[in-house]
């Protein structure tokens, strides 16, 4: 298993799937440093999702630490049929129809079906569209009744099921199907830490997917997946930070439809902004993508991964690389150690941390904000945060420091949550702390670190906590620790 001593801030999930689901990969899966799974429901059953999960958490149990698990959801995704021949070669310059009145497993060199109906009335003459991911590109020449009749741009192989995207967006697909509302009921009962929605396009779809999770009594977090070119408006991004626990930079569908060549400064920005929501920021998509078939990266993905670092983003995903590659853990092992490398450059504070532009919208918000300062000028080796939301842990996260944050808490739910937040170490402990037992907390705050041996007893910690303890919200409380104080009496 990872030793501390290797601690790393950036947090890194793992999608699950057919590479990934023995007891002997997860078991290396956890030990290499995996911090989240993904359940990835577009593909598998709701029983293949619900063993993954017992699975994922028995292995973090036998390691005796806290794994997150993300459900991602479909989402209305936009694909062809399939081909009577498994696949077709369009030529440049060829015609090719996407006939929504087509049988879905019809599809010939001349024709496919279509599994969303209404795309004949969302696209017009003119209209660039682009399938499986950018790879094939079509023009569209005319829509005649249920037909889309296209001019191939770009050809090459299209083969069953591939993704239909508009170039710039504006498709009018909902971000929940009603296979996502089935999922996220089953998604609520397996437990997970968090629910990703796929495709909305600002904030009321996330507040709509929010009223589905807490009708099935989950506090799950929402992560909203940034994958549309509406959802990157200002306005619409804005407001999606607002109503999220969480966004994800999909830069696989993104850069289909806003291009490839402006992801990097979008992923830039969505990076920038989210700190002032204080918002939590995944970057996916491709990160490792050769380690699918080889087991090292390329210079190109190390950079990729290295660059989403020191950009600040709170975890990087992978995707295939551990869900159906050949080299799961080899993968893993590449995102740590390039990570600790990244980890090493100096940081400085966010701008939130000064910055009387955004100022604290609560007292633990204060008290979060307080405890980096102090980090900045004293000589602190971690930071304990005992939280019941798990709020003022996210706070600390959203500063750029090196000193580790522990959050004690007595809820599983809390610690799950907190799993994805960088540089933030999930720690379990006893919820029967009263209004008196501020010393005890603080033994047993130490107790913990100790044991991680990222503390010595001759170093000093910054403590949060709130009066009376075990109230959500009240963190009210920090104080300045030496090891000394607190065990020298023994």
């Amino acid at each position: 298993m990872r030793t501390m001593s290797e601690f790393r801030r950036t947090k890194i999930v793992a999608t699950l799937g057919p590479a990934s689901e023995s007891l002997e990969i997860l078991d290396q899966l956890v030990a290499s440093g995996v911090n989240v799974v993904r359940l990835n429901f577009s593909h598998g059953t709701a029983d293949e999702h619900r063993q993954r999960a017992e699975k994922i958490r028995a292995a973090a149990a036998k390691h005796k630490v806290c794994v997150g698990i993300l459900a991602d959801m479909q989402g209305p995704k936009i694909r062809c049929g399939k081909f009577k021949q498994g696949k077709t070669v369009l030529e440049p310059g060829q015609s090719f129809i996407l006939d929504a009145s087509l049988d879905l497993d019809a599809g010939d060199d001349e024709r496919v079906g279509l599994t969303y109906k209404e795309l004949v009335k969302d696209v017009t003459t003119g209209d660039r569209l682009l399938l499986n991911d950018g790879l094939i590109v079509m023009d569209v020449t005319e829509i005649r009744g249920p037909e889309i009749h296209c001019k191939v741009i770009l050809g090459g192989e299209l083969s069953n099921n591939k993704g239909v995207n508009r170039a710039g967006g504006g498709l009018s697909a909902d971000a929940l199907t009603e296979k996502d509302k089935e999922d996220i009921k089953t998604a609520c009962a397996i437990g997970v830490d968090y629910i990703a929605i796929s495709f909305p396009c600002d904030g009321n779809d996330m507040n709509h997917a929010r009223s589905l999770v807490e009708a099935e009594g989950s506090r799950a977090g929402l992560v909203a997946k940034v994958e549309r070119a509406e959802a990157v408006l200002d306005d619409n991004l804005k407001s999606i930070m607002e109503s999220s626990d969480a966004v994800m930079v999909a830069r696989g569908d993104l850069g289909v439809e806003i291009g490839d060549a402006a992801v990097p400064p979008m992923q830039k920005k969505i990076l920038r902004m989210a700190s002032k929501y204080n918002c939590p920021v995944i970057v996916a998509t491709q990160m490792m993508e050769s380690m699918v078939n080889n087991p090292i990266p390329t210079r190109a993905e190390v950079n990729d991964v290295a660059n989403a670092v020191l950009d600040g983003t709170d975890a990087i995903m992978l995707s295939g690389e551990t869900a159906a590659g050949n080299y799961p853990v080899e993968a893993v092992e590449a995102m740590h150690r390039t990570c600790i490398e990244a980890e090493k450059q100096p940081v400085m504070p966010s701008a939130t941390t000064r910055d009387p532009r955004y100022p604290p919208h609560s007292g633990d918000e204060c008290i979060a904000r307080l405890a980096m300062e102090v980090t900045h000028t004293m000589p602190i080796k971690a930071i304990a945060a005992f939280t019941q939301s798990g709020n003022t842990a996210l706070y600390m996260s959203r500063h750029l420091s090196r000193v580790p944050i522990y959050a004690l808490t007595p809820l599983g739910t809390t610690a799950g949550r907190v799993t994805l937040y960088r540089n933030v170490i999930p720690k379990p402990i006893r919820g029967d702390y009263g209004p008196k037992d501020a010393q005890r907390a603080t033994r047993d705050a130490f107790s913990v670190m100790l044991y991680d041996e990222l503390v010595t007893e001759n170093d000093q910690v910054v403590m949060t906590f709130g009066t009376p303890m075990g109230t959500a919200g009240s963190t009210n409380t920090l104080k300045i620790v030496h090891a000394d104080s607190v065990f020298g009496d023994n």
